[in-house]
């Protein structure tokens, strides 16, 4: 039996991981400074983004990553 994992990870996922509150997480969301695309009230954060911001330490920044109303 294999343990499937959501390409997905919600903001209290992101916030564990990086030892912070879920509302500096949505604040590095909003900055951008996490990847993720907002769409209406809800964000989405690919756990690939997410593991390719982590291991470049944030360093890369795309344009990618934009916010939709």
């Amino acid at each position: 039996m294999s343990v499937q994992t959501s390409n997905r990870l919600t903001v209290m996922e992101i916030a564990k991981r990086l030892g912070i509150g879920k509302m500096a997480a949505y604040e590095m969301l909003e900055k951008g400074i996490l990847p993720g695309i907002r769409l209406g009230r809800r964000w989405i954060v690919t756990r690939q983004a997410y593991e390719q911001w982590e291991r470049t330490c944030g360093t890369m920044q795309s344009n990618n990553f934009r916010k939709l109303a």
